[in-house]
């Protein structure tokens, strides 16, 4: 999307919220109100009534399905609606910050002191221009996973270790005619595509940007460039990866690896839960996970993480009286309940398989039991935490560019330009986008 067109659709917004009747109205008094998309919504409930109990204050709770919540979050927050918290993504911080729309929270010891228990990329997720702007609801990244079943059935030990070993481990299952595809990623233009990219280019030891922001993604030799290098020919030169890839978005990638018809993917984290489940998955109880493969000389076990946080409005933080009552639901939610528990990312977790940024948690009993039934343990996925980063392309322009860096990585796998191309032009536009934000 253009930079006109998306000022238009701004424009659009503040003209919808001027006519929302009561959209500007007082808050109610003594609540906070909290806006969140419908996702575990009762979870969230239950714990409003365990906060509301714990702590006399009541809540006034919200929700959007996820296509909309963005559209009716910024509607709501250009017409001075009477939002207290709402749930952000990471890829939003940035321009919701120059926007005015969030407050930071570096004045408030009592959300700071979790920053010691919280792994680091949901840390630097929710840090904007050296200012922390919430704490988290979820923290998850991107996981290598494997068909133990698969690797049994070619006589392969070990799952890989390396996008070398990959290949070639696809290559000897290939060769016994187990499957003609062994690998499955899912590289449709859904919003899920810049996570499988990042975490590629992470394990090529890469990076798109340097520590000044600028573009190193078409760098000769650079991580971007060599992961691009190896989607192209694990499709057309290895044929290891199906050319079909470049439609399949990540649920339908899900349900194909689920079906047991591919040995390797990358997955979001959570999503080992539904792979082992028998009432969801084909291939339940086989499906493991291990680091993420290392790319080239330069290679790390690195990948890509993201986060979801608790925000705090402007308007919250300007008043005293709304201030304290926000910050109490932002410690009791993102941070430990008034029993020094943390009980929600414990329960998100238990029930619907969300993980969370919370380190102390990996010791629970609870939740130890969990990873056991539904990955084999937890040791891989704790040790893969630690080596996530944060995309470092969430900027205020990130919504212009990642249009533009779907349609250069499909490219790549098309066949229809080479790494160096698409991604020369790519860095191009990241930083023509740049300039134009001075």
């Amino acid at each position: 999307m253009q930079e006109a067109s998306r000022r238009g659709v701004l424009q659009g917004l503040v003209a919808a919220a001027m006519g929302v009747p009561g959209m500007a109205a007082a808050q109610a008094a003594g609540k906070v109100n909290f806006i969140g998309w419908s996702a575990a919504v009762d979870q969230i409930k239950a714990h409003i009534a365990a906060f509301e109990r714990d702590t006399g204050v009541p809540v006034n709770y919200e929700n959007f399905p996820f296509a909309q919540f963005r559209t009716a979050l910024v509607t709501r927050l250009v017409g001075n609606a009477p939002i207290d918290v709402a749930w952000i993504s990471d890829a939003w911080l940035p321009e919701f910050v120059e926007a005015g729309w969030l407050a930071d929270i570096e004045d408030m010891p009592n959300l700071k002191r979790y920053g010691s228990e919280t792994a680091a990329y949901c840390n630097q997720s929710m840090t904007y221009k050296g200012k922390q702007y919430g704490l988290s609801y979820y923290g998850d990244h991107m996981s290598f996973m494997y068909n133990t079943e698969v690797l049994q059935k070619a006589g392969i030990a070990a799952p890989p270790t390396t996008w070398d070993e990959v290949v070639e481990q696809c290559l000897k299952i290939k060769a016994a005619g187990i499957m003609e595809y062994p690998l499955l990623l899912s590289l449709g233009a859904d919003t899920w595509l810049i996570e499988f990219v990042s975490a590629l280019t992470f394990s090529f030891g890469g990076s798109f940007v340097d520590d000044k922001g600028d573009s190193v993604m078409g760098a000769p030799g650079g991580g971007a460039v060599a992961a691009a290098k190896w989607l192209h020919e694990a499709i057309h030169k290895h044929k290891i990866l199906a050319p079909g890839a470049v439609e399949t978005v990540e649920l339908n990638g899900l349900r194909a690896f689920g079906s047991g018809a591919h040995a390797f993917t990358i997955e979001p984290t959570y999503r080992i839960r539904s792979l082992n489940d028998p009432a969801q998955a084909t291939a339940h109880g086989k499906i493991r996970l291990a680091l993420m493969p290392k790319g080239g000389p330069r290679g790390t076990h690195d990948t890509c993480g993201w986060i979801r946080f608790y925000g705090l409005t402007p308007a919250a933080k300007a008043d005293r009286a709304r201030r304290e009552r926000a910050v109490k639901f932002i410690e009791y939610f993102g941070g430990r309940d008034t029993k020094g528990n943390y009980s929600l990312q414990e329960m998100l977790l238990l029930d619907v398989g969300l993980p969370s940024c919370a380190l102390p948690l990996a010791e629970d009993a609870e939740v130890k039991t969990f990873w056991t039934r539904w990955a084999g343990g937890g040791a891989i996925v704790a040790e893969q935490a630690m080596k996530a980063r944060k995309k470092d392309v969430i900027s205020p322009w990130f919504g212009e560019w990642v249009e533009s860096s779907n349609q250069a990585w499909q490219s790549v796998c098309l066949g229809r330009a080479t790494p160096e191309a698409a991604l020369a032009g790519l860095g191009t536009k990241w930083n023509e986008l740049k300039r134009a934000f001075r």
